[in-house]
C-alpha cells in the first residue's frame, strides 16, 4: 500500500450530481476520477421526465400529510404507495417523514429548499453557457392543473409561499384561460397555476450525455466498479472495489439511491430510503404538448421528451430489491389518456428507476461527520435534475474549503 497512487479526487457515482459535481471540481483545477456502478439498465438521471422544478419549493412532508396517507398507501396503483412487504422496513424511515411535517420542520425545509433552488437556478445558467448546451433545453413553462375550484383553493397557501420566495406565476381560473396554453385538455381541469421559468431538458439522458463528454474532454477519467467500502487511514482515503483499491486525497459521494450503503462503511448512518418512479415514453406525434403538465392531484407529469411524451410520477417507497409493478405505469397512461382525450398511447415505452429520498425532501450535502476528506451530495428525491449544477457548486466549495452563499446547516449529514 506504500507505493500505491493517490487520487486527487474520486467521485463515486455517474449521474447527474455526480457528472455536475466533477464538471464543477475540475472547474477549480482538481484532478478528477468517477466511479460508477455497472449499470444494468438506464438510470434516474437518463430517463426522468427532464423537468429543470425551481418553483417546486414545497417539501414532500407537509403539514397534514399523514391524514391523506392512510388512503393512498391503502390503494397500490395510487401516488404514494407502500408494497406490504416493505412496510416493517420502512417504519422508522415513515416517522422521520410525520416529524418534518410538524410546522416548524416544514417551515425550515421549505426555506432551505427555496436556497437551494435559487443557487442551482443561477448554476444552471453557468453551466448551461459553460457546455453550450442551450440547444437541449426546451423554455416552455409549466402548467400546474386543478380538477375544481376546491383542489385549487388547496393549492393557495403553496402559491402564496412561491410569491414570497420570488417565485413568477400566474394563475388561471377558466378552462379557456388554460387552453391559451395547453389546448386538448379534459375540461375538469378549470384551474392551473402556470409558472414561465420552468425548464425541461429536451431529453435528459441527451443532457447526460453532453456534461460526461466535456468532463472527459477536460481530463476527467470514468471507471466501472462497484464500491463496497470506504476505508480512510492518515494519508488518505481508499475505496475497495471487486479485486481493487483506488486511493484519493477527497472521496466524494454521489451514488444516488446506494449512497447511505457506502456511507454506512465509515460510520455514518443516513436514513436514505427508494422512491421508485416509474414512467412510459411515447414517440413524436403522440400528443401535440406545448408546455411541462402536472397533475399534482394524482402524482404524476406528462412531458416533452425528443418530440414525444412522457408519462410519470408518483412514489412507490419500495427499496432497492422489488421487482417493478409496471401496473403502476400503465395506471398513469390510462390517467393520461383520460385527462388528454387526443393522446395516442401506442408504441411506448416502460421504465421504473430509483429516486434517493429522506424524510425531510432535502439532500444531504456535507462533510462526513467521520472523516472530512469524504463529502456526500445525495438524497435529491425527485429533484436531482434540478438541483444538480448548485449542488456541485456547493460541494466544489466544501470541497475547497471556500465560501458557501447559502446556510448549510439544514444539508447537514448529522441532522438526523
Amino acid at each position: 500500500m506504500a507505493d500505491r497512487h493517490v487520487q486527487d479526487v474520486i467521485v463515486i457515482g455517474a449521474g447527474i450530481v455526480g457528472i455536475c459535481s466533477a464538471l464543477a471540481l475540475q472547474s477549480r483545477g482538481r484532478s478528477v476520477l468517477i466511479l460508477d456502478r455497472p449499470q444494468m439498465s438506464q438510470r434516474a438521471s437518463e430517463m426522468n421526465a427532464g423537468a429543470f422544478a425551481f418553483s417546486d419549493i414545497e417539501p414532500l412532508a407537509t403539514p397534514g400529510i399523514m391524514r391523506k396517507a392512510p388512503k393512498w398507501l391503502l390503494d397500490p396503483l395510487g401516488p404514494l404507495s407502500i408494497p406490504p412487504s416493505y412496510a416493517i422496513k420502512i417504519a422508522p424511515w415513515m416517522l422521520r417523514f410525520w416529524r418534518a411535517s410538524w410546522p416548524d420542520r416544514h417551515q425550515l425545509a421549505l426555506n432551505a429548499q427555496a436556497s437551494l433552488m435559487e443557487v442551482s437556478q443561477s448554476a444552471l445558467k453557468v453551466l448551461v453557457a459553460d457546455v453550450d448546451g442551450e440547444e437541449l433545453l426546451q423554455r416552455e413553462g409549466q402548467l400546474q392543473l386543478f380538477e375544481g375550484e376546491r383542489e385549487y383553493r388547496a393549492s393557495l397557501p403553496v402559491w402564496q409561499r412561491r410569491r414570497e420566495h420570488g417565485v413568477r406565476f400566474e394563475l388561471l381560473e377558466t378552462p379557456d384561460a388554460i387552453a391559451a396554453y395547453q389546448p386538448g385538455l379534459d375540461p375538469r381541469f378549470s384551474h392551473a397555476g402556470f409558472t414561465p421559468d420552468w425548464i425541461n431538458s429536451c431529453d435528459p439522458a441527451r443532457w447526460l450525455d453532453r456534461l460526461r463528454t466535456t468532463f472527459l474532454a477536460r481530463g476527467g477519467e470514468i471507471f466501472a466498479g462497484d464500491v463496497k467500502t470506504l476505508i480512510p487511514d492518515e494519508a488518505c482515503v481508499s475505496i475497495r472495489l471487486e479485486g481493487k483499491d483506488l486511493s484519493a486525497k477527497q472521496v466524494i459521494v454521489c451514488a444516488g439511491a446506494w449512497s447511505h450503503h457506502i456511507a454506512r462503511t465509515i460510520g455514518d448512518r443516513i436514513p436514505l430510503e427508494t422512491e421508485r418512479g416509474y414512467n412510459t415514453t411515447l414517440p413524436q406525434g403522440a400528443f401535440d404538448l406545448k408546455t411541462h403538465l402536472s397533475f399534482s392531484g394524482h402524482g404524476f407529469v406528462v412531458t416533452k421528451i425528443n418530440g414525444g411524451v412522457r408519462v410519470g410520477g408518483a412514489v412507490e417507497l419500495g427499496g432497492l430489491d422489488l421487482e417493478p409493478n409496471y401496473k403502476r405505469s400503465e395506471i398513469l397512461l390510462k390517467k393520461a389518456q383520460s385527462f388528454l382525450p387526443e393522446l395516442k398511447a401506442d408504441g411506448g415505452r416502460q421504465w421504473m428507476g430509483f429516486r434517493p429520498s429522506l424524510p425531510d425532501s432535502l439532500p444531504v450535502i456535507d462533510r462526513s461527520p467521520n472523516d472530512r476528506r469524504v463529502l456526500y451530495a445525495f438524497g435529491h428525491g425527485h429533484l436531482g435534475l434540478t438541483q444538480s449544477a448548485g449542488t456541485a457548486e456547493l460541494v466544489a466549495a466544501l470541497a475547497s474549503d471556500t465560501s458557501i452563499p447559502i446556510d448549510m446547516s439544514a444539508f447537514s449529514a448529522r441532522r438526523f
